[in-house]
């Protein structure tokens, strides 16, 4: 079946997307973008999601082409006509198409929003999960609003790939103080050694994220003492348990960090319990 991808009012085949050369996400990567996840057909955390992509292109002075109604419908007819259960939608809008110049092109241009739905494989998700994952530290190259979901990923994509070269995962990013602020594209997570989940708190230094946000709630549901500031690699060495969440991810166990072991070498109970919960407590859309 072709997948169908939905760009600037038209639904399409991916070969036949034909985005603009002038876009200014292809010049600029002066774009912001969200992306959700499916399960059982349906939309998780939707809300939160394109809340998010709002606040980001407010941040961005970006006027979104849509309406939070438009956008339902658009995610919802990728979901049906792509015979997605599982998987993502992600959506992407763009300042628009221009002639080449750093300024903002004249008012009035209209934005750029290209929409695309994939299936995914949950049972494979939830073997990694079972296995746990490992992660690297690196310093945190990223400029100084990681804050705003933007597509310009470069200093991610450099840290993502230095995981995988190093048999890794994900990497967790390192502020000047030395502090972890949060991975390549995941929030960081530990669990101290009194038991409490520790996680950066959601300021300008990194993405907060809707399932870690959605996660403090299900903690606060399952009785689990939070703490939300900056944690350093010594601490999560000394950790009981870590993880990683996001959209894609969920909740997935950290064993070992930069070649340590964190606790017993293997994914712990809070965060399988955490991860085991998730569906039963994020919202999904009708």
């Amino acid at each position: 079946m072709s997948r169908i991808a939905y760009v600037n009012g038209r639904y399409v085949r991916h070969a036949e997307a034909g985005v603009s050369i002038d876009d200014r996400a292809f010049l600029f990567a002066d774009g912001i973008y969200e992306v959700i996840e499916v399960f059982g057909g349906k939309l998780i955390d939707e809300a939160g999601h394109l809340a998010r992509l709002e606040r980001s292109a407010r941040e961005l002075r970006i006027n979104l082409p849509a309406g939070e109604g438009a956008f339902k419908l658009i995610l919802r007819e990728l979901v049906a006509r792509n015979r997605v259960t599982d998987g993502h939608v992600y959506m992407q809008v763009t300042r628009g198409a221009a002639r080449r110049d750093h300024v903002f092109p004249k008012a009035g241009t209209p934005a750029t929003l290209v929409a695309f739905a994939h299936r995914g494989d949950r049972e494979a998700a939830e073997a990694k999960a079972r296995a746990g994952i490992k992660v690297i530290s690196m310093p945190d190259i990223r400029w100084k609003r990681p804050d705003i979901k933007t597509t310009s990923l470069l200093p991610n994509v450099l840290a993502k790939q230095e995981a995988r070269d190093a048999g890794a995962y994900e990497a967790w990013l390192l502020d000047s103080q030395g502090y972890v602020t949060e991975g390549a594209s995941s929030n960081a997570w530990i669990v101290d050694g009194e038991g409490a989940l520790m996680t950066h708190p959601a300021d300008s230094a990194i993405l907060s994220g809707i399932t870690r946000a959605r996660l403090l709630q299900i903690a606060a549901a399952q009785g689990l003492r939070v703490i939300e500031r900056a944690f350093t690699l010594e601490e999560a060495f000394a950790a009981r348990e870590a993880f990683i969440s996001g959209a894609t991810t969920l909740v997935m166990p950290v064993i070992a960090l930069d070649g340590r072991k964190i606790g017993s070498g293997a994914p712990g109970p809070v965060a399988l319990g955490l991860r085991a919960g998730f569906h039963d407590f994020a919202p999904a859309s009708a």
